[in-house]
């Protein structure tokens, strides 16, 4: 059994996409068949969703409630936790910045693991500091995204063993899985 959560991702993330433009029932069942596979597979249903090259559209949120996920890191837009409620129930949202997820910087902005080394530390030191200068403002969430042929490399792991030696120094820096956030927030949402 898994000690780490598993967040659903999709069937692929290039030939099997989130049928987008099949309306709601096709995403539930794509969802549906998604959460069967990781659960035949792991024996663990996933609560957690993020859509296959993260590309939501509006019923997505409804479509993955209706499946039972409770939390989804579609929304992209912000650094605090926030609830949608949606026709088919209410779902956590994550922030999952496209800038903190690994993959993209690398491909896309050509970044070396080094580049993202430097890049993780100050967006999370900065966050820590405007926590510590305003204890009354929300909680603040990074989710990082990262993928093997990435952080899976030496020059990788030896970025993120120093971004995770770094940061772990800040006193109001909890590093943990998403599952841990999203139950630590429970119904305050």
């Amino acid at each position: 059994m898994p000690k780490a959560a598993i967040v659903a991702h999709g069937l692929n993330n290039s030939t099997e996409m989130l049928p987008l433009d099949k309306g709601l029932d096709a995403q539930k069942a794509y969802v549906r068949q998604t959460l069967d596979r990781i659960e035949k597979s792991t024996g663990v249903r996933s609560s957690g969703w993020s859509s296959p090259s993260v590309f939501p559209n509006v019923e997505t949120f409804p479509a993955t409630a209706a499946e039972g996920i409770k939390y989804t890191l579609d929304g992209m837009d912000s650094d605090v936790l926030s609830r949608l409620d949606t026709p088919s129930g209410k779902l956590v949202m994550v922030p999952y910045p496209a800038v903190t997820v690994d993959m993209g910087s690398y491909l896309s902005r050509l970044k070396d693991p080094v580049d993202l080394e430097r890049f993780w530390i100050d967006y999370i030191g900065e966050l820590a500091r405007e926590a510590e200068t305003d204890p009354q403002r929300p909680a603040t969430v990074v989710a990082i995204g990262i993928h093997p042929f990435v952080v899976g490399t030496p020059a990788g792991t030896a970025s993120l063993r120093r971004v995770l030696e770094t940061i772990k120094k800040h006193k109001l820096v909890w590093i943990t899985d998403v599952e841990a956030v999203v139950t630590a927030a429970g119904e305050k949402l």
